[in-house]
């Protein structure tokens, strides 16, 4: 079974008009900009997770200017809890790029485009297609797997893009390339989707290759899942005043960019630390295991609270700095940091951990995309950072 190209565009299309989604923030007004930011927060999340974002962030920095001109902490405090933190950062990279390479304007070629910090070519040929109608290709996971079941592309992920890149090209019509390039889109988010497609309601159900080789579960070709990773930290919440302290963790690893208080592989070096803070440190409280979930492993946080005594002074590094995030708000934190300062630790609050010396109980993992998690497998102590 083989499906014209065009009339892959033509079915589309037709599906759009009284199906498709019409009024997304990021479609009203679509300048270059705000397609650039909404391309960015869509990668690897859902769109109710990143509606809320996108108005908070295009509230703050309507424009590039806006953007460059913020601090890092500023961009990142607006982009906790949304993950994937190295694409705040490189939005806020690109956007001084244009600032001071292109006077403030998103290059319109594929080329300049390409040249930003965090864009790639699936980001690029959407801007350029949803914000100005041009025809450029797109190769989102929607799309990859829209493709990959109406033209039978059994290739393993790896070997499939080069195929699949192609297909994207002769897809996308000479006209009305905004339209098709979100109805695409839209039908691989809604309709055809990972888990429990509605063929019923496809409008491509009738010239689908997968659909009728009875392949539509196993395409598009998954990735090997590696058994999922458990990984322990310990966290101590050094208190001081109404203030937690904080550092800002490297630019790579997990939660780049973000704020987070100090952590340690083990309670050995918990200890040691606790002794170099000076006397006036009070005996640590053990909370509950916060366990967080990520991509491709678990993530047992064990957290500590150590209050000081107003008159103790805790030596700050470069790296560190007090704060109270209930007057902070533009503080980046984690998610689980945050979840767990709201629970009340930063007033002292959350319960002691009092089962026979074990760590207490377990909170609920969190998880990305509703997809269900395989058992972690422990690797030992090991800290938060890859």
């Amino acid at each position: 079974m083989s499906l014209p190209h065009g009339r892959l565009a033509s079915l589309l299309l037709a599906w759009h008009r009284r199906h498709g989604r019409h009024n997304l923030p990021w479609q009203r007004n679509p300048s270059s900009y705000r397609v650039w930011v909404s391309e960015v927060m869509l990668q690897q999340t859902q769109v109710a997770t990143v509606i809320p974002y996108y108005e908070r962030f295009l509230r703050r920095f309507p424009d590039v200017g806006a953007l460059a001109a913020a601090s890092l902490d500023e961009v990142l405090g607006l982009w906790a809890g949304l993950g994937y933190y190295a694409r705040g950062r490189n939005l806020h990279r690109a956007a001084q790029a244009i600032v001071t390479r292109h006077r403030g304007r998103l290059p319109r070629s594929i080329e300049g485009l390409l040249a930003l910090p965090g864009i790639g070519r699936s980001t690029a040929g959407a801007i350029l297609a949803l914000a100005h109608g041009e025809r450029h290709p797109i190769l989102d996971g929607n799309v990859k797997r829209v493709l990959a079941r109406v033209f039978v592309v059994r290739a393993p992920p790896g070997e499939a893009s080069k195929e699949l890149w192609r297909l994207a090209k002769r897809c996308t019509p000479m006209r009305r390339v905004g339209e098709y390039t979100q109805a695409i889109m839209d039908l691989g988010a809604t309709v055809c989707t990972r888990a429990n497609p509605d063929c019923a309601h496809c409008p491509l159900a009738r010239d689908c290759g997968a659909l009728a080789a009875g392949l539509v579960d196993q395409l598009p070709a998954r990735r090997r899942r590696r058994p999922r990773e458990l990984r322990r930290t310990h966290m101590v919440f050094l208190l001081q005043g109404g203030r937690v302290l904080l550092r800002r963790r490297p630019s790579r690893g997990i939660w780049g960019g973000l704020w987070a208080p100090p952590e340690f592989a083990d309670a050995g070096a918990m200890q040691r630390f606790r002794a170099r803070v000076g006397a006036g440190a009070a005996e640590p409280r053990r909370l509950p295991v916060l366990r967080h979930s990520f991509t491709h492993f678990d993530l047992d946080i064990l957290p500590w609270v150590l209050r000081l005594d107003r008159a103790a002074r805790a030596v700050i590094a470069a790296d560190e700095r007090w704060c109270n995030p209930a007057k902070d708000p533009s503080v980046g934190l984690p998610a689980p940091v945050a979840k767990l300062l709201a629970a009340g630790l930063a007033a002292g609050g959350g319960r002691e951990v009092t089962r026979n010396g074990k760590d207490g109980e377990v909170r609920a993992a969190r998880t990305r995309g509703g997809r269900p998690r395989a058992r972690a497998v422990s690797r030992g102590a090991r800290p938060a950072h890859p």
